[in-house]
């Protein structure tokens, strides 16, 4: 649920399907993963089944099934990996940016040279991952995700638990946002950012753009 509503919310299923898409038509295999393992749900506002890709994903049943049994973060061995992706969803302000075992499998996979993104809500996730050297991941580097006035224009700035873009700049990160629901893809390196569900299949472009340059067994870990 969105906060203490009543209203359902989850992942955001476009910034599931359409990066997927993307990289398993590049040759990738991905791995689905989630806070506490198991299903997985969906934000009700988000099953438009006019998009091909939402559809084509949603009507297979293995695909389903994969959402169905999620690793638990804390299952996942970093050096399996050669990234990770959050997807984003109002459910994943809630999920992510606590969760220590996100920060230690991001942080082991950010230094052991992978590549980390994220889009939309996403990027809640690398808030609060911590390098070993004591650096916060995003500090100093440039990022986007849903910005504080998407978050006003859809009328949940006093529902979520924090603003992402206020956070993030906190961080020290360098936040570059486009206007409202506009495409937007910032690549800083091997971090990987969008700012919301326009940017979805954008990410997944650079990830696969970031991941060509080496030959090692694709792997990424969702």
């Amino acid at each position: 649920m969105l906060g203490d509503t009543d209203t359902p919310t989850g992942y955001y299923l476009s910034e599931v399907t359409h990066p997927w898409s993307v990289l398993t038509e590049a040759g990738y295999t991905i791995d689905f993963a989630s806070p506490q393992g198991g299903p997985v749900a969906a934000d009700p506002k988000s099953l438009d089944m006019d998009d091909p890709i939402n559809a084509r994903f949603w009507e297979d049943n293995a695909l389903r099934s994969q959402l169905d049994t999620t690793l638990a973060i804390h299952q996942v061995v970093p050096e399996h990996y050669r990234a990770i992706f959050f997807a984003g969803g109002h459910g994943t302000m809630w999920d992510f940016a606590d969760s220590a075992a996100v920060q230690r499998v991001t942080a082991r996979i950010w230094e052991a040279g992978g590549t980390v993104a994220a889009v939309c809500h996403g990027p809640a996730a690398l808030l609060n991952v911590q390098l070993s050297d004591g650096q916060w991941l995003v500090a100093d580097r440039e990022v986007t995700g849903f910005t504080d006035a998407e978050e006003r224009a859809v009328e949940l700035d006093q529902v979520v638990p924090f603003l992402l873009e206020s956070e993030l700049r906190e961080r020290g990160a360098n936040f570059e946002g486009a206007d409202n629901f506009q495409e937007n893809v910032v690549v800083d390196g091997r971090l990987i950012t969008g700012q919301n569900p326009a940017s979805a299949t954008g990410v997944g472009e650079a990830i696969v753009e970031v991941l060509n340059t080496s030959h090692d067994t694709p792997d990424v870990a969702y």
